[in-house]
């Protein structure tokens, strides 16, 4: 093998044996550039000389060879693989189009503010003068016509003879609203303006009954909930009659229930005294009546008094004794409530 003597080269000129070599695969190695071609102790000169060109995902070769210009590398400087570089900018998804959203705000401060509008004398434009006490009510048409259709019927007419749109029609009133009471008309303004509504016991029927006829089916359904919740005994004839006459039939059930479990008071009471013919026979079709069945007939004569007698025959036609399921129609079964009597042994077929 023969030694290699380094041979002063020219400036910019390589040897031809040296490329010769690189061609074929030999490995030499590149001889020292000047100092004069890096400025030592400069940062800068050291990495245009050794780093630029250095792809980010190779390996690394810059920590074990010395770099071209033969200069150490500078205290704090790392190779170029070991730099932080910045990460490449992520792409941004195109959007397909305009996002919309429908967002919520506090349902309570917005009610809040609609209940200080409610009989506020203040921008409104309708006036009801309500009740026996002629007590005026203010109110806006706005919020009235798109709340209730009977409302929007009732405020959309304009004077006799008149073509004009509804939205023209100048402020009308007052309306007179002779047969409601203030507090129960307020109560349906509250719920109109507010979605919420303030009952008690006095005016809760009273609400419903106007809530049927406004057609507001979810004031309807507060006022039933709150009548199931404070049900009492001299009410409860009542609601019974006011669940049969505007088709409440949860109600009606709730009723009937109650009267079952409390007969004896609740038929001494005025409201059974004035309870309707069908509602009445819908009472006594009930075998579970806490009653005795003499007490019961003393009940009903006390409201054939106080309603049309004529109605008492077609109330009692379902009362007293029904007949039982599997027993002959001579024979009949006493109601839950009935006291016990001697007789009652030839009501049941399998006594001797």
């Amino acid at each position: 093998m023969r030694a290699c003597f380094p041979i002063p080269i020219p400036s910019g000129k390589r040897p031809a044996r040296a490329a010769s070599a690189a061609r074929v695969g030999f490995t030499t190695s590149p001889p020292p550039l000047s100092p004069s071609r890096c400025l030592p102790d400069s940062r800068a000169a050291w990495s245009r000389c050794c780093l630029p060109g250095f792809p980010s995902n190779a390996p690394c070769r810059t920590a074990q060879r010395p770099p071209p210009c033969g200069l150490p590398r500078p205290a704090g400087l790392p190779p170029a693989c070991l730099r932080r570089l910045p990460p490449p900018p992520s792409p941004r998804q195109p959007m397909a189009g305009p996002c919309s959203a429908r967002l919520q705000g506090e349902a309570a401060a917005f009610t809040a503010a609609l209940r200080t509008l409610v009989n506020n004398p203040q921008f409104s434009d309708v006036t009801f003068v309500v009740g026996q006490e002629q007590q005026k009510v203010f109110a806006h048409r706005c919020v009235l016509a798109c709340r209730c259709q009977a409302f929007q019927g009732m405020l959309g007419q304009g004077p006799a003879g008149s073509e004009d749109s509804p939205s023209s029609i100048p402020p009308q009133g007052p309306f007179i609203l002779g047969n409601v009471q203030p507090e129960v008309f307020l109560a349906v303004i509250e719920f109109l303006y507010t979605n919420s509504v303030t009952l008690n016991s006095h005016i809760a029927l009273e609400v419903l009954t106007s809530s049927v006829e406004y057609g507001l089916q979810d004031l309807c359904k507060l006022c039933v909930k709150f009548i199931k919740d404070t049900l009492s005994v001299e009410q409860v004839c009542e609601a019974l009659q006011a669940a049969v006459t505007y088709g409440q039939a949860d109600l009606q059930q709730h009723c009937l229930a109650f009267i079952e479990g409390c007969t004896a008071a609740v038929v001494r009471t005025q409201g059974f005294h004035e309870l309707s013919d069908v509602v009445l026979a819908r009472v006594l079709r009930s075998d579970r009546l806490a009653v005795d069945e003499l007490d019961l007939v003393q009940a009903v004569r006390e409201w054939a008094h106080v309603s049309s007698a004529e109605s008492i025959a077609a109330a009692w036609r379902s009362h007293a004794l029904r007949k039982g399921s599997g027993v002959p129609s001579r024979l009949c079964r006493p109601r839950r409530g009935t006291r016990p009597r001697d007789h009652h042994r030839h009501l049941d077929p399998h006594a001797k």
